[in-house]
C-alpha cells in the first residue's frame, strides 16, 4: 500500500448546552458549547469504509445533552470529564477522548428596589444579562488511565491609562517609534493553564473556586505591575498564578498589543496632554509566552488558535 493513515480524530463540534437548574425561585443558568471528538481504532473506516467501531457524531451530540439531565453542570471542567470518561470506558474501538468547552457566563439582573410591588421587581430570580467579559474555556482529555486539563479564558480586554513605559529598545534606520514614559497598556487577553491532576486517585481541584482564583490572581497581577514591556506584565501575570494556585504548574498567554497612541492636536492650537489617543485595532504587537512551575515540562500547545 502506497500510502498509509496518519493521526485522525472524529466528533461533534460545537454542541450549544443551556442548563437551568431551578432552586425554588431562583435560577441558576450554565450556557456551555461543547466540542466531543474521539479516536481509537478507526482505520477501517477509512480504508474501507466499514463503520463498525464507529459510534454517531449524532450520538455523541446527544449524550452531551442526556448528560446534562443526568449530571448537571456543576462546572465546564467537571462535565467534560464524565463526558470524556464514558465515551473511553463504554466503547472499546475509543481510545482517547477530548472534549473542548466555551462557557458563556450570565448574571443575574438586579431589580430597581426588590422590595417593590411594580411590575418585574421580583423577576431577579429568573433574569439575566450575558456577561461580556471573558469567554470561559477547557479542554479535557483521557485516555482511559491519565487526564490532561487545560483551561483558560479569551476576550478579556484589559487596560492600565498609566504605570506603563517602553523606552530603551534597538533602534535601527527603520526605527520611528518615539520612547514612551507614560503611556496607555492595553490588551485583550487569551490564556490556558494546565492543571496537575492527571490521575482519578489524585485529589480533583476545586474547578469554580480555582477559576475564579486564577482569574482573580492575573488581574491584579496586571493592575499591579508597573510595566516596562508587555512582556514583563505577562510573566508577572503567570508567576502570580503559579504560585497562589497550587493545582496549576503552567501557563501560557497570548497578548495582542492594543496600541493607543497620542492624537497629534497642534494643528489645531491645542495641547495634548497625555489625554486624547487613537486606538489602534490592527497592526498590532503580539506577545506570547509560557510560564512554568519550576521543574515542570511545557506541555500547552504554543499555538492557542485551535485550544
Amino acid at each position: 500500500m502506497p500510502t498509509i493513515l496518519g493521526q485522525n480524530q472524529y466528533g461533534k463540534a460545537e454542541n450549544r448546552v443551556v442548563k437551568i437548574t431551578r432552586d425554588g425561585a431562583t435560577h441558576h443558568i450554565k450556557d456551555l458549547n461543547v466540542s466531543v471528538s474521539l479516536s481509537g481504532d478507526m482505520e477501517e473506516v477509512h480504508y474501507s469504509g466499514s463503520n463498525a467501531n464507529v459510534l454517531p457524531t449524532d450520538t455523541t451530540k446527544n449524550t452531551v445533552y442526556a448528560f446534562a439531565k443526568e449530571h448537571g453542570i456543576e462546572s465546564a471542567e467537571q462535565f467534560g470529564i464524565h463526558l470524556a470518561r464514558h465515551f473511553v470506558t463504554s466503547q472499546e474501538p475509543i481510545r482517547t477522548a477530548r472534549i473542548r468547552i466555551e462557557e458563556y457566563t450570565w448574571e443575574r439582573i438586579e431589580a430597581a428596589d426588590s422590595n417593590s410591588r411594580f411590575i418585574g421587581a421580583d423577576e431577579v430570580k429568573h433574569s439575566f444579562v450575558r456577561q461580556g467579559q471573558e469567554t470561559r474555556l477547557t479542554q479535557i482529555t483521557y485516555d482511559g488511565s491519565s487526564w490532561e486539563v487545560i483551561s483558560g479564558l479569551k476576550d478579556l480586554v484589559v487596560m492600565n491609562s498609566t504605570n506603563s513605559e517602553f523606552w530603551g529598545y534597538v533602534k535601527d534606520e527603520y526605527t520611528t517609534l518615539k520612547e514612551a514614559y507614560d503611556r496607555i497598556l492595553a490588551t485583550q487577553v487569551s490564556g490556558r493553564w494546565r492543571f496537575n491532576w492527571t490521575d482519578d486517585d489524585q485529589r480533583m481541584p476545586h474547578w469554580e473556586k480555582s477559576y475564579e482564583q486564577t482569574k482573580k490572581h492575573m488581574l491584579q497581577a496586571f493592575a499591579e505591575t508597573y510595566s516596562l514591556s508587555l512582556q514583563q506584565t505577562l510573566y508577572q501575570m503567570g508567576s502570580r498564578i503559579i504560585e497562589n494556585r497550587g493545582e496549576i504548574d503552567e501557563v501560557r498567554f497570548s497578548l495582542p498589543n492594543k496600541h493607543h497612541f497620542l492624537v497629534d492636536l497642534e494643528p489645531f492650537g491645542l495641547k495634548n496632554d497625555n489625554e486624547v489617543y487613537f486606538a489602534a485595532d490592527r497592526p498590532y504587537g503580539l506577545i506570547e509566552a509560557t510560564i512554568l512551575r519550576d521543574g515542570c515540562e511545557p506541555r500547552i500547545p504554543v499555538d492557542l488558535t485551535n485550544l
